[in-house]
C-alpha cells in the first residue's frame, strides 16, 4: 500500500486533468451530464478559472476572472501546457442555480452558493429547512462524484489516449 504522501504526489495531477477535461466537455459535449443528473439544465463556466503550468521548481499561474470574462488567455495557456487548477462552475437544474469553485489538487469546493430556500416560518419548520439545505448541498456532491467516476473510468481506458486526448488537442487549437 502506498504511503499517503507518496500517493498524493504521484496522482495530484488527476484533479487538474479532470478540470481541464471538464472545461472541454462543457464546451464540446455537455450531453454527457444528462446521464449523471436528468434534472440538469446546464453546467457552465462561472466567473473564475485558474490555470497552472508546473515547471521543474516553479509554478506559473494564470487567473481569469469577471462576470463577462473571455477565456482566450486560458486557451493560450492550455496550448502552452497549462492545466486548469480551479474552476468556478454554475450548475442549473429546473429553476434553481448553484455556483461554486472546484479546486483540482484536492477536489475541494469553495465559494459554494446553493439556491435560496424559503426561510422557516416557525420553529417547527426549522428541521425541514435544514433538510432542504442538506439536500441542495448533497445534490452537487452526488453529481460531482458521478462525474469524477466517469472521468476516472475514461482516463484509465484506452479511449483516453486514442480518442479523448486528440479531441481535446483539436479543441484547444481550434479556439
Amino acid at each position: 500500500m502506498l504511503d499517503v504522501a507518496v500517493a498524493y504526489n504521484r496522482y495530484k495531477f488527476l484533479g487538474d486533468e479532470f478540470l481541464t477535461w471538464l472545461w472541454f466537455v462543457i464546451e464540446q459535449d455537455p450531453s454527457i451530464f444528462k446521464d449523471m443528473d436528468p434534472d440538469l439544465t446546464s453546467l457552465e463556466i462561472g466567473n473564475r478559472i485558474v490555470l497552472e503550468k508546473r515547471k521543474s521548481k516553479s509554478v506559473e499561474r494564470i487567473t481569469i476572472k469577471g462576470e463577462d470574462a473571455h477565456f482566450e488567455e486560458g486557451m493560450l495557456a492550455l496550448k502552452k501546457g497549462a492545466l486548469v487548477a480551479e474552476l468556478n462552475l454554475v450548475y442549473r437544474a429546473t429553476e434553481q442555480k448553484w455556483q461554486f469553485t472546484l479546486k483540482g489538487e484536492s477536489l475541494n469546493l469553495s465559494s459554494f452558493t446553493p439556491p435560496k430556500i424559503t426561510p422557516p416560518q416557525s420553529p417547527d419548520d426549522l428541521e425541514g429547512a435544514i433538510l432542504e439545505k442538506v439536500f441542495l448541498y448533497d445534490k452537487i456532491l452526488q453529481f460531482l462524484e458521478k462525474l469524477y467516476k466517469h472521468f476516472i473510468h475514461l482516463r484509465t481506458s484506452n479511449t483516453w489516449q486514442n480518442r479523448v486526448v486528440p479531441l481535446i488537442k483539436t479543441w484547444m487549437h481550434s479556439a
